[in-house]
């Protein structure tokens, strides 16, 4: 019997109301259709909602506490040194290094680089330093330097200036699909994973400008997705009979109200000081210090058994654990609440990796942008970006008869399980 091939095509970032209104409004007539011969269901994010940790579940199956990978940042253990997790630090095997996975093209999928030898085709996606050690196999980088293939947008642009930006979204949009179709046409796989990262870049720094018909840059935001809704139509028209599809995003997003510093609160209310005469970072927390914050709204306490200088007794977490939700559910920005749920880790994370969690997670109501950096003077502000990702609407598409299932919330975690089953596994 011959092996169910699968197409998945991920949408970075893009939450399930947006996809659902260009869907309905002609915006994305491809996408339209398929959702009209599917199963079109809204899916939460990981916690905290980033892609380092929402890709790292979808690819893996599993949960943050096995896979391994919390943040974009992370600690390394018995130090205050901050490290960059990377496909190195997957400690859970992506499903096209499973022994029955068949042969696979994996392109753009975010934390999968460095890449690294397998059945198949990988082009990493960000955090990618070079596309040489990006790319396997090798002998793929002469065709993707004739395609000009760049591995992620230049964001800086748009700090000089958006119609830059705008022009590199679209240059790097055009050498992805040209990608694409060479190895869709030139490559034998089972398994052919295609993600557009532009769309969370372009809904950082223009979200108001797709909410706002009149914004100067509207028409260029969904002129964006005008283009990929053609290459999900393209995709669709050459699938062959039995061939299963689905698309997905990894969070969701909505407008930025006002950046959160975490720590200039933890700082103003006793909980986290620095050296003297020092800059603010986790180098210079002090045995004083009883908790600190990492991006987004990870939470940290100062445990002696964790830190070097750490002065928390075990005894005393609880206690402390407490007086912190205390603090984070008083937050307020103009009478509004800042803080939606707080999460202690065990709540969330299960697996053999749990112990380098954080202790809490924080999720904000809508429009609060949490952040981890230390050298804020201000509790709140504003900069360049206008969208912000949120957690519990991102989506899933499934072309076709879904599988069965009596969950109500289906999550990134989720995706190996439900291909498993659209495989027939």
């Amino acid at each position: 019997m011959p092996r169910t091939r699968m197409v998945i095509i991920g949408l970075d970032g893009m939450p399930f109301g947006l996809m659902h209104k260009f869907a309905q409004d002609g915006t994305m007539p491809n996408f339209g259709e398929l959702v009209r011969h599917g199963t079109f269901r809204q899916m939460a994010s990981s916690l905290p909602e980033i892609s380092s940790v929402a890709w790292s579940s979808i690819i893996t199956g599993k949960n943050p506490g096995e896979h391994g990978v919390f943040g974009f940042t992370d600690i390394a253990p018995g130090t205050y040194r901050l490290t960059f997790p990377n496909f190195r630090s997957l400690q859970a095997i992506p499903f096209w290094e499973r022994e029955d996975a068949g042969r696979s093209i994996i392109i753009n999928v975010p934390m999968t680089f460095p890449a690294r030898e397998m059945n198949g085709v990988l082009i990493a996606g960000f955090v990618a330093l070079d596309l040489e050690r990006a790319t396997w196999p090798p002998s793929l980088l002469p065709l993707l330097h004739k395609l000009d293939y760049r591995v992620d947008v230049d964001s800086q642009k748009a700090h000089q200036s958006l119609g830059l930006f705008l022009q590199d979204l679209a240059e790097t949009l055009q050498a992805r699909i040209a990608a694409y179709r060479h190895l869709w046409h030139h490559e034998e796989w089972d398994t052919f994973m295609l993600v557009f990262t532009g769309t969370d870049r372009l809904a950082h720094f223009l979200w108001d400008a797709y909410e706002d018909s009149q914004h100067r840059f509207h028409q260029d935001f969904v002129s964006h997705f005008q283009q990929i809704d053609q290459i999900i139509g393209e995709i669709a028209s050459s699938l062959q009979p039995g061939d299963r599809l689905l698309m997905l995003s990894d969070h969701g997003f909505e407008k930025v109200k006002q950046n959160v510093f975490i720590n200039f609160a933890l700082q103003e209310h006793g909980f986290l000081s620095f050296e003297k005469n020092s800059r603010p970072s986790l180098r210079t927390i002090t045995e004083d210090t009883q908790a600190f914050a990492l991006d987004p709204g990870r939470i940290y306490l100062h445990l002696q058994n964790r830190f070097p200088r750490g002065g928390v007794k075990n005894n005393d977490k609880e206690s402390l654990l407490r007086d912190l939700e205390s603090l984070f559910r008083s937050l307020e920005f103009k009478g509004e609440r800042v803080i939606k749920r707080i999460y202690r880790c065990e709540e969330i994370y299960y697996g053999d990796q749990t112990y380098r969690a954080p202790d809490l997670v924080l999720l904000s109501q809508a429009g609060y942008n949490l952040r981890g950096n230390m050298r804020p003077s201000t509790l709140f502000s504003q900069d360049i970006f206008t969208g912000k990702h949120s957690q519990e609407d991102a989506f899933l598409l499934i072309w076709g008869d879904a599988p069965p299932t009596t969950q109500k919330t289906i999550t990134v975690s989720d995706i190996v399980p439900i291909m498993d089953q659209l495989r027939g596994g």
